[in-house]
């Protein structure tokens, strides 16, 4: 049986720390009990999926059923070349990371301290330091609303994009990923592509690192460089980094040569939104209860008691302002609920 309760305060439950309720709300400690919650009038309510709330801003309160993935447990298979690892969708993301590095696996060290749940993951296609989900994912389990069956779905299936997936599209809100297997490497296959990277491994005095020595240092960076959402109310990166053509970005280039890029496919070029954001002068801005990290102007944080629509003002304001300046159009990257 699972127990749906009414009327509960969301603010515990997202990294913002912004208050807002959901009409119902209902915590699934064992994937099994989605059988049960699909048997309940409650399932034909709007319905919004929540994993550690890390990517996500309430504007305004849900007028539906919210369900948490609270399911826990990681298991391995190990194969001649790769072995592979699944976890529960309720599992802390850093949580699989740590137990991966611990036991040899290479593929998600660069995804250290990403904050939020496993299940959250395949539906952003996280990323960091040159590596994102897609490139360590096999399948995952979801739990159709429509139908109550369980699907697996391969990469191909899932549509992954730059900070995209078919969970975010198509099937938002038809689908509840329950655990997430991963393909990784038995042998160290290290990505130090990144200068900060190569920085702190220089700096360490590391000439051969490890994959515990990559997880290592970028969570030193992430700490060093973004704040601790159980500090201060933060979703982590609250704008995506534009991409743009190679024609587009060579007119920007003459009129910003120390505007921050890297190329991406055979004609696309994406850009360092906080680095658009830092050049309009906001980086450590705050106005009123909200305010740009002082060390990354990419971060949003609640300064104090920020409603969600503050963020949400406070996020257009930028948005307009780096349009103005450069005449690109940031993209919200977290979720807005409004």
């Amino acid at each position: 049986m699972v127990t749906v309760q009414e009327n509960v305060s969301l603010k515990p439950f997202n990294t913002f720390r912004v208050e807002a309720y959901s009409r119902f709300f209902v915590k699934i400690d064992d994937e099994a009990e989605l059988s049960s919650l699909f048997q309940t009038r409650y399932i034909k309510e709007p319905l919004l999926i929540l994993g550690g709330g890390s990517n996500i801003l309430f504007v305004k309160n849900f007028e539906g059923l919210t369900i948490q993935m609270n399911n826990k447990g990681i298991f391995c298979e190990q194969k001649d070349d790769y072995v592979l690892v699944r976890a529960a969708a309720g599992e802390k993301w850093n949580d699989l990371v740590n137990y991966c590095v611990e036991n040899g696996f290479s593929g998600v060290e660069n995804l250290a301290l990403i904050p939020g749940s496993v299940g959250a993951a395949p539906v952003q296609n996280i990323g960091a330091y040159g590596v994102e989900l897609k490139d360590v994912f096999f399948s995952c389990s979801v739990f159709e609303i429509t139908t109550g069956n369980v699907r697996i779905f391969n990469a191909e299936d899932c549509e992954f994009d730059y900070r995209e997936s078919i969970f975010k599209k198509k099937l938002k809100g038809n689908c509840i990923i329950t655990s997430v297997t991963l393909k990784l490497s038995r042998s160290s296959n290290i990505r130090i592509n990144y200068a900060a990277i190569n920085q702190e491994l220089q700096t360490r005095g590391i000439n051969h690192p490890s994959i515990k020595d990559i997880s290592s240092v970028v969570a030193h960076i992430r700490v060093n460089k973004l704040p601790d959402p159980s500090t201060i109310g933060n979703a982590g990166s609250f704008f995506k980094n534009p991409i743009i053509s190679k024609q587009i970005f060579e007119t920007l280039q003459s009129q910003f040569p120390a505007i921050i890029h890297y190329p991406v496919g055979e004609d696309g070029i994406k850009l360092a939104a906080g680095w658009l954001i830092e050049s309009c002068g906001w980086k450590g801005k705050q106005i009123g209860n909200v305010a740009t990290w002082k060390n990354q102007a990419l971060v949003l944080v609640n300064a104090d008691i920020a409603t969600g629509e503050e963020i949400f003002n406070f996020s257009q304001t930028i948005i307009d302002s780096v349009y103005q300046k450069f005449g690109i159009i940031l993209e919200r990257e977290v979720n807005v609920i409004s």
